[in-house]
C-alpha cells in the first residue's frame, strides 16, 4: 500500500501519526519547542533584569505603553490560534476545503498582528524608544522583535503548506506537516500571554 493513500481512499482519524516518519515528525518537534522555551526563557530573565534600565529623560514602559492596541494584536493573535484548532479539527474529519480556508484565516489573522506589531515599533521610534536608546529599549525590542519574527515564520510556513495541500493533496506525507505547524503556532501564541503580562501589563503598572 502507498503511504500516500490508504483502504477507499480514506485517511485515518490522525493522520500525523499514521506513519512513524509521521510519529517521529511530531516527537521531534516537541523536542525543538522545548528548546525554544529556553531560548525565550532567557531573553525573558533578559528584560526582566534590565526593565528599569531606563536612563535620563528617555521614555519609561508606562509613558509608552498604550493597552488598548496591545490588547486588540492580543485578541487577534489569540483568535488565530481558535482558528489553527479548527483546522486540525477539519484535517482529522477530511475536510480539506475546511482546513485549508481555517488555515488561510490563521495566516490571515497572523499579518494582521504583525501589521499592529509595526504600527506600534514606528510610533515608540518616533517618540524616541529606539533599540539603541537604553537597556530597558534593547532588551524590549529583542524579546518582543524576536517573538514577531517567529510569527512572520509562522505565516510563512502556514502558506507554504496550504499551497503543498492545494497541489499534493492531504495525505499522510503533508498531515504531519500541517500538525507541527499547528503546535508551533500555539506556542508562540502562549508565549505572546506571557508577553503580554510580563512585558505590558506589568511595565504600564511599574
Amino acid at each position: 500500500m502507498s503511504t500516500h493513500s490508504h483502504v477507499d481512499g480514506q485517511l485515518p482519524h490522525e493522520p500525523e501519526k499514521a506513519t512513524l516518519e509521521g510519529r517521529n515528525k511530531v516527537l521531534g518537534f516537541w523536542l525543538f519547542l522545548g528548546g525554544e522555551t529556553v531560548l525565550f526563557g532567557t531573553l525573558f530573565s533578559a528584560f526582566l533584569a534590565l526593565r528599569h534600565q531606563v536612563g535620563d529623560g528617555n521614555p519609561t514602559s508606562q509613558e509608552l505603553f498604550e493597552l488598548p492596541t496591545v490588547a486588540l494584536a492580543t485578541f487577534i493573535l489569540l483568535t488565530s490560534s481558535l482558528t489553527s484548532v479548527f483546522a486540525i479539527q477539519a484535517m482529522h474529519t477530511n475536510k480539506v476545503k475546511a482546513m485549508i480556508g481555517w488555515l488561510i484565516v490563521t495566516v490571515l489573522f497572523g499579518f494582521g498582528f504583525l501589521g499592529l506589531e509595526i504600527f506600534e515599533f514606528n510610533t515608540y521610534v518616533h517618540e524616541g524608544h529606539k533599540f539603541t536608546t537604553s537597556a530597558f529599549s534593547t532588551s524590549f525590542y529583542t524579546l518582543v522583535g524576536f517573538h514577531g519574527a517567529h510569527v512572520l515564520f509562522g505565516v510563512i510556513w502556514i502558506s507554504m503548506l496550504i499551497a503543498q495541500v492545494m497541489k499534493k493533496g492531504l495525505n499522510v506525507v503533508t498531515a504531519p506537516k500541517i500538525y507541527v505547524a499547528g503546535m508551533y503556532w500555539h506556542f508562540i501564541d502562549v508565549v505572546w500571554v506571557f508577553i503580554f503580562t510580563v512585558v505590558y501589563l506589568m511595565g504600564k503598572v511599574g
